[in-house]
């Protein structure tokens, strides 16, 4: 059902489950995996000019080891890509690119106004995604765990 699962991650905590739940379904369906993490390049032209190559070194030294930690979880047969840009448009130019057939992402699970006046990066991904998108909320407590599961 899936050949290519594209995993995007910015190396936060809330993340970390959507990172395994990407891997084991490309592991249940033999898939390849690419892990995918975004330099936000809002973040980088907000900054003061004299900052700004430290702020981007910084940026790009966080997103590796992002994709570290994917490669550790997926070990051999992942391949990792860093882009720069704004996350949900280069990450549905990725999956497009690669002829992905999902992509994973994690979401902060915002809830009431701030969900409509903040927007996130997974909302724009799902509606802009040209494949179909699988969003995974971090769960808030480890009690939540074996409920969310079963």
């Amino acid at each position: 059902m899936f050949d290519t699962v594209v995993v995007a991650t910015d190396g936060s905590t809330s993340v970390t489950r959507a990172v395994d739940v990407g891997l084991d379904l490309a592991g249940r369906f033999d898939a390849d995996v690419h892990a995918l993490s975004v330099i936000d390049a809002g973040e980088v032209d907000a900054s003061p000019e004299q900052l700004r190559d430290e702020l981007e070194t910084a940026l790009e030294t966080h997103a590796e080891a992002a994709l570290a930690t994917v490669h550790e979880r997926a070990g051999n047969g992942l391949t990792t890509e860093i882009r720069e840009g704004h996350p949900a448009p280069e990450i549905c130019a990725y999956a497009r690119e690669i002829d992905a057939d999902l992509v994973v992402t994690g979401t902060r699970g915002r809830h009431g106004e701030n969900r409509f006046l903040l927007g996130s990066v997974a909302e724009k991904v799902v509606r802009s995604s040209p494949v179909p998108v699988l969003t995974v909320r971090q769960l808030e407590t480890a009690t939540d765990e074996p409920a969310a599961e079963a």
